[in-house]
């Protein structure tokens, strides 16, 4: 088997450093709790390893010459980003209120139900249904990603070369892909573990709500608008 591993690395590496929606995913998962983080990341990429093995058997192409499938995975994409963007900003305005009515109540607005204002001890974890849905935020948000899946189709076969199974290299290209993302995502939730006191604090926790929301917004309306 012989593959252009430096471009492919070279390639890969600029694609993960390129912010995306499973980046904001991930770093909002991660500002819940560290191991959320980590289960986002681990969805993002077992997302990619869909993407990876329809491409390693064909079904990519047929989705990319299809522009009714295209397209379709495309908008449900759009809509899942629309979605958890809603859903970030309608709990930011829920925790603002809250946080105004216990101020006229006279009770310090320290922490809000539902956000981690103490953070859980560490044998506990952010709780089994948390990592469910950091895991599967990640994995939806990846594999409803066509972009992703043209990644495979298109850039893959570029660093393929004669001489041996062209699905079995894909297949080996892919799977280095996703452990580099693995490590480069870990890498980014130990930073944003870092910041994690900074973000629970319930003023800032909002406004971070808030601006990741609108953005997954308009990224899901951007996706939508290019389909």
């Amino acid at each position: 088997m012989s593959v252009d591993l430096v471009g492919f690395l070279g390639v890969v590496l600029v694609a993960y450093v390129v912010p995306g929606p499973d980046f904001v995913v991930v770093l909002r998962s991660a500002a819940e709790h560290p191991a959320m983080g980590r289960a986002a990341a681990l969805g993002a990429q077992s997302g990619l390893c869909v993407h990876m093995l329809a491409a390693a058997v064909g079904l990519s192409l047929i989705a990319a010459r299809s522009p009714v499938v295209y397209d379709a995975i495309k908008l449900l994409g759009a809509a899942y980003l629309v979605y958890l963007g809603v859903r970030a900003v309608l709990t930011a305005r829920r925790t603002a209120r809250r946080a105004a009515h216990e101020r006229r109540a006279g009770r310090p607005a320290d922490g809000d139900p539902g956000t981690p204002g103490v953070p859980a001890a560490p044998e506990d974890g952010p709780g089994r249904n948390r990592l469910r849905s950091g895991f599967t935020q990640g994995f939806l948000t990846n594999v409803l990603n066509p972009k992703a899946a043209l990644f495979f189709l298109s850039i893959l076969p570029q660093f393929v070369h004669g001489g041996g199974s062209a699905a079995r290299q894909i297949f080996f290209l892919g799977t280095l892909d996703v452990l580099i993302g693995v490590a480069y995502w870990f890498a980014l939730v130990a930073v944003a573990a870092r910041l994690r006191a900074l973000l629970i604090r319930p003023k800032i926790r909002r406004r971070w709500e808030l601006a990741t929301g609108w953005l997954f917004i308009a990224i899901g309306i951007g996706v939508a608008a290019a389909a």
